[in-house]
């Protein structure tokens, strides 16, 4: 089937996708620098399950380590890179920036760089809702212009898109920039809101609920995310000597370049969601309602049309279905 590097691969949707990938017959090396972040248990956590799956190996890598970065690949030969690998978090980008530069740009460089003397069949990567910023127009549609960023976090992710772009014009690298929206389910992120309520509520702690509850998001379940990229794997773009940015889509180009939004297509009022916590806990939550923070954004809502037309699926996991879903892991692991 093909051999595939994943980075962040003991991140959330790393650890998923690495998973799925195996299952499917791939060989998959994965690398991650294991940063303190969030809790390392919980990365560990995913680590050891991943060890148990055939068809995957983990290397400890750091992508800032170019030297390392390269000699990966020069050993390797990858068929494929999906690269997910980046320090997250929006709040976290106004309080240590420096982090946000060396992860997502000199990281992401480095992995463009290796791709360009080791030529892959398709190189993905994980871009972010948060692109869209101020943008007022919903659904954020691929079309829409993203020069207004809210936050360093959003504007690292939409420098990864233009980076991309320039190595596919200039080396025919095929790459596919994947715009998430609020990913969530099993083994995710404790800095998600998701995450923090369910354990405030457990241990009888007040929420914090920002923009007094008025906040929307397309909360997208990450077995959806995982089909979606798994799919587009095998769709690298192809050259279009015919684009113009007159006529041309503006997530394609005539480069091997594309751009998607991989989202639930159903925004959901924040309210909303947090009752559906508190129904699937049987526990009321004692609620603080606050402003909005800085570098966030009321609401979210994606466009999917051109990830269906390219592969006859969209993602449908109902709020329910997935916070369920959560709430058992969440149980389990840390015996609550």
């Amino acid at each position: 089937m093909g051999k595939i590097l994943v980075t962040g691969a003991v991140g959330f949707i790393g650890f998923h996708l690495s998973s799925h990938l195996c299952n499917q017959g791939y060989e998959v090396v994965g690398i991650d620098n294991m940063n303190d972040y969030y809790e390392v248990t919980l990365k560990q956590g995913r680590l050891d399950l991943l060890l148990e799956i055939d068809g995957f190996r983990f290397i400890k890598m750091d992508l800032t380590e170019t030297n390392s970065i390269n000699d990966l690949f020069n050993k390797e030969q990858f068929d494929y890179v999906i690269h997910l690998a980046a320090q997250a978090g929006v709040r976290y980008s106004i309080e240590n920036p420096n982090a946000y530069i060396e992860s997502n740009i000199v990281g992401f460089m480095n992995i463009l760089e290796a791709c360009r003397h080791n030529p892959v069949k398709h190189l993905l990567y994980a871009s972010s809702s948060s692109v869209y910023g101020g943008n007022k127009k919903i659904p954020f549609s691929t079309e829409d212009s993203v020069d207004h960023p809210v936050s360093l976090y959003a504007a690292t992710k939409k420098s990864n898109e233009l980076m991309a772009h320039a190595y596919s014009h200039l080396y025919h690298i095929p790459t596919t920039g994947l715009r998430f929206f609020t990913v969530y389910g099993p083994w995710g992120r404790p800095d998600m809101a998701y995450f923090l309520f369910t354990k405030a509520i457990v241990n009888k702690e007040p929420i914090k609920v920002f923009n007094q509850g008025k906040m929307e998001r397309d909360f997208t379940y990450v077995d959806d995310i995982v089909e979606g990229i798994s799919k587009l794997l095998e769709k690298p773009p192809v050259e279009n000597s015919q684009w113009t940015d007159q006529e041309g889509k503006m997530s394609e180009s005539s480069a091997p370049y594309k751009i998607y939004n991989i989202g639930n297509n159903q925004p959901v009022k924040l309210d909303h969601f947090i009752r559906v916590i508190e129904d699937t806990l049987g526990i009321e939550a004692e609620k603080q309602y606050m402003d909005m923070q800085p570098g966030d954004v009321p609401k979210t809502y994606a466009d999917v049309n051109d990830l269906e037309e390219a592969i006859g699926f969209k993602p449908q996991t109902s709020i329910e279905e997935g916070i369920k879903s959560f709430i058992d892991w969440y149980k389990e692991f840390y015996k609550k």
